[in-house]
């Protein structure tokens, strides 16, 4: 198989599909991979790396379009690169497609076949290619939120960790999944007064036997959210519905009722984000204000730290990436229920519920199981 990794073109996108360490594994398996110049130099990977470890390189993307039989990304594809795509080609990358008709449109127009790492699934429920960014997203919240406290950045001038004789910041995280987890780590490792809220009790169990007394745990209720984010100086939004828009959780009454210079850090917003008033943003221009709280809700936050995400993110997706350049995309999937699980869109056919339930009126788009699709 032909694997492509074209250059991210996402604004401040500098991870890479594959690094030269992976690359190495395709071509041990017999795969071919052409990489385009330049598309890891960024954050360290430079070409010569990528033709040491057996990749080809190309100068322009559409070159890799045209001749590639999956291409390997990491942000969802621009527009311009959908079009670029063709039916019997495979595109292996986040998707993130239920807020985003546009792409979904193109992306069935285009008749590839487009697995979303975001949905692949695991034996134990998890989803292990979206982990590693959750846990890079989760992380990077705090220390995001802990920036734009600062008075010269738009907040509140609150320090999270506090001094002697000065009580800590409140940090209120909502969702007690792996970014929630992540974040109540970091917030804690500051000194914050944190309090995470979710809706599953095993889960809040788990934390409490993690964390001990240093987190509260609140079962999350629309009363919980309203109290606890008037009080918040950050508030972390973390929830998740797989391959599905997230819930706006926080309504624009409840963020009229928060300090002034508070901030909101929405890790949900790949997915449409959580509060009522979060539109996605860039790390060129990360923030804005409603109603005196700063919103960060950058789509891609990872990207910030491009060099640990690549590498944190190809040891999640190489095995899996591995199995469809060798067995072949069809048998792959149709081998594993959990790569299966990956499966958004097949020819023209989406094959992931939970974007058809939030597109399916609006693109008249019908649900096609993925297995039925693919026989």
């Amino acid at each position: 198989m032909l694997i492509g990794v074209p250059k991210e073109i996402k604004n401040h996108e500098y991870r890479v599909g594959l690094t030269p360490a992976a690359v190495k594994e395709f071509v041990s398996h017999g795969h071919q991979v052409v990489v385009q110049q330049n598309a890891g130099a960024a954050i360290g990977f430079f070409d010569d790396q990528y033709e040491a470890a057996g990749a080809s390189i190309s100068n322009t993307a559409e070159k890799i379009f045209d001749t590639a039989d999956m291409i390997v990304k990491v942000k969802e594809p621009q527009p311009n690169e959908c079009e670029m795509l063709s039916k019997g080609q495979t595109l292996y990358t986040y998707l993130h497609l239920a807020p985003d008709p546009v792409q979904t449109e193109l992306l069935v127009k285009s008749g590839a076949t487009c697995i979303a790492y975001e949905t692949v699934t695991d034996h134990t429920g998890g989803l292990p290619l979206l982990a590693p960014m959750s846990e890079v997203a989760g992380r990077m919240s705090v220390q995001a939120g802990a920036h734009y406290l600062e008075k010269a950045h738009g907040g509140s001038g609150t320090l999270l960790g506090g001094v002697p004789g000065v009580t800590p910041g409140k940090v209120l995280v909502i969702g007690g999944g792996v970014v929630g987890t992540n974040a109540a780590k970091m917030a804690l490792g500051m000194g914050a007064d944190v309090t995470i809220l979710d809706r599953s009790l095993p889960r809040l169990r788990y934390l409490d036997d993690v964390f001990g007394g240093q987190l509260k745990t609140v079962f999350s209720t629309v009363d919980a959210i309203e109290h606890y984010s008037s009080k918040a100086d950050l508030v972390v939004g973390a929830v998740l519905i797989p391959g599905a828009a997230a819930p706006k959780l926080l309504t624009r009454e409840h963020i009229k009722n928060m300090k002034e210079g508070s901030v909101l850090v929405d890790v949900a917003i790949d997915q449409g984000g959580c509060f009522e008033t979060s539109k996605a943003t860039t790390h060129q221009d990360p923030v804005y204000v409603v109603d005196g709280v700063v919103h960060y809700c950058v789509a891609n936050m990872p990207g910030g730290v491009a060099r640990t995400s690549t590498m944190a993110l190809n040891n999640a997706t190489l095995p899996f990436g591995l199995a469809l350049a060798n067995k072949g995309p069809k048998d792959a999937m149709l081998a594993d229920p959990h790569l299966l699980n990956g499966l958004n869109v097949h020819e023209g056919q989406v094959t992931y519920k939970a974007v058809v339930d939030a597109l399916g009126q609006q693109l008249g788009l019908e649900y096609t199981d993925a297995r039925a699709a693919l026989a």
